[in-house]
């Protein structure tokens, strides 16, 4: 005999609160892996082994830094048991995954549960030092002057590197020439030797490459001046309409227990309060900027659909 709905729906609502009051009660109760579909020495790395590290210490568990590189990563968290024991720290080049590889076995929102957002990662618009553009605006009148003249390099299509440009090219409505290089390395060459005109590299990089006078900062992707250049104004300052967030974010499988993503969110924002957290971040021009999971994924899903018309007016994509 075929159950009643409103039992069944009964039934289907206490198994929720059951596994919701055990997640919120036991978990975890096992080590718990955190994949990051980037090398190992990347800034996602680094902001997982930090994670990880004060998060064994909350939960008195072992915590993993798994470095599983590119798509294999990513779609082996997608295909994990969303038990909470499988995690992923990524960027937010994830949301245009589906975009620039045609075969791939996951979708970017759908399969994913936002946990939390970690840190925005400022990036700064440096140029060679003997480019004859001493500040943003310079730049984009001399774009403007020679159209299709100039290059920005990145470390590759949907990489923050190359969506800092991207944004900023269509932003100004200047053409200018992108130049994908193997990796960050040889993409922050290409702007030293003056084989690019325009590059975005993280704020430590960016300090280190002014000092030396290798290249010149114009420019930070930040809504606010950096304290760690305060002389170096936003790229908003000249072009109002330019908007973009570097950021990086936890993620678990699709089906997770909302307790589960719940607890993780919250520890995680506690850890990012410590003040040697907090210190570890600085050092790497990462801004501590923990939220709830309703939020990221509102962010994964807004810019899933901003990135991905991005892309396309620019002539990328494989779909």
């Amino acid at each position: 005999m075929r159950m009643p709905r409103t039992i069944m729906l009964a039934a289907a609502a206490l198994a929720t609160l059951t596994a919701d009051g055990w997640a919120q009660g036991s978990y975890p109760n096992q080590m718990v892996r955190i994949v990051v579909p980037f090398s190992a020495g990347s800034v996602t790395d680094g902001l997982a082994r930090i994670l990880a590290d004060k998060l064994a210490e909350t939960w008195k568990q072992q915590v993993i830094v798994e470095n599983r590189p590119g798509l294999p990563g990513t779609t082996s968290v997608a295909k994990a048991a969303p038990d909470g024991y499988t995690l992923m720290l990524t960027s937010n080049g994830h949301t245009i995954a589906n975009v620039i590889n045609k075969n791939i076995q996951f979708d970017p929102v759908k399969d994913f549960a936002g946990v939390t957002k970690v840190a925005s990662v400022p990036m700064v618009a440096v140029v060679p030092p003997d480019l004859p553009a001493q500040s943003l605006a310079d730049f984009i009148a001399l774009a403007k002057d020679k159209p299709g003249k100039l290059n920005f390099s990145s470390a590759g299509i949907a990489s923050t590197t190359y969506l800092s440009s991207e944004l900023l090219k269509q932003a100004a409505k200047i053409d200018i020439v992108h130049v994908p290089y193997k990796g960050t390395p040889e993409a922050t060459t290409a702007v030293v030797r003056g084989d690019a005109q325009l590059y975005f590299t993280p704020i430590p990089l960016a300090q280190e490459l002014t000092a030396g006078k290798k290249v010149r900062a114009i420019a930070i992707n930040s809504n606010q001046r950096s304290p760690q250049m305060q002389d170096v104004p936003t790229v908003k300052e000249t072009v109002p309409s330019y908007d973009y967030d570097s950021w990086f974010a936890v993620m678990a499988p699709a089906g997770t227990p909302k307790a589960v993503l719940a607890k993780v969110s919250d520890d995680i924002a506690k850890v990012l309060k410590m003040p040697d957290v907090v210190d570890k971040l600085q050092a790497q021009g990462a801004v501590p900027s923990p939220g709830g999971p309703d939020a990221l994924d509102a962010q994964v899903r807004r810019e899933a659909d901003l990135y991905t018309k991005v892309l396309r007016d620019a002539g990328v994509g494989t779909n």
